[in-house]
């Protein structure tokens, strides 16, 4: 399975984001998963890149041209694909995905997020969403989500778009298991 793994690109973060993300990495390999993610050395997508090396796994890094910093990219990515824009790397990281994570991550992580969960929310397509709270991250996020359904902002039945997991083996079973279901877009009146 391809799997795509948002996440910070920033070494100025917090070391226990990036070990997570280096187990998820090591735990993807181990399951024989492959990681589709934006190509990046530092941060979260570095550390699950090297998790993914160390277990024995595949990578696909996709990178805009314009990404060309000495140190910027993972240099073992079995398979770089670059992009002239940052639309056109999405849309090959959704196109070349089985499912996708958020891992912590900043605004680039939340575009990446955000953008694939409206895509399945408008049935444009039926792959798993797994959200990585590691060490209690996306907490706040949560709680926003659980607000907009309270105000009637985002319908209930949204929540069935995505699943919040702290513990990586529970993620993995939950994206290996999952069976796509095509959403009736017309049952979600707030869009």
């Amino acid at each position: 399975m391809h799997i795509c793994v948002y996440g910070a690109s920033s070494s100025d973060i917090n070391e226990r984001f990036i070990t997570a993300a280096e187990t998820l990495g090591k735990k993807m390999a181990q399951r024989s998963h492959t990681l589709v993610y934006g190509a990046g050395g530092n941060g979260v997508m570095g550390g699950t890149a090297r998790g993914v090396t160390a277990g024995g796994g595949k990578i696909i890094g996709i990178v805009p041209k314009f990404f060309n910093v000495d140190g910027m990219l993972y240099d073992k990515c079995d398979e770089i694909i670059r992009t002239n824009t940052m639309r056109e790397r999405k849309l090959l990281m959704e196109e070349k995905s089985d499912a996708f994570i958020m891992a912590p991550g900043g605004i680039g992580t939340f575009d990446e997020f955000f953008e694939i969960l409206t895509l399945k929310q408008l049935s444009l397509h039926t792959k798993a969403i797994a959200v990585f709270n590691a060490h209690g991250y996306y907490d706040g996020l949560i709680e926003l989500m659980e607000k907009a359904v309270s105000e009637n902002f985002i319908r209930a039945e949204c929540r069935e778009l995505y699943r919040v997991f702290s513990d990586i083996d529970s993620m993995l079973d939950y994206i290996e298991g999952y069976v796509g279901k095509d959403l009736n877009i017309l049952k979600f009146k707030n869009i």
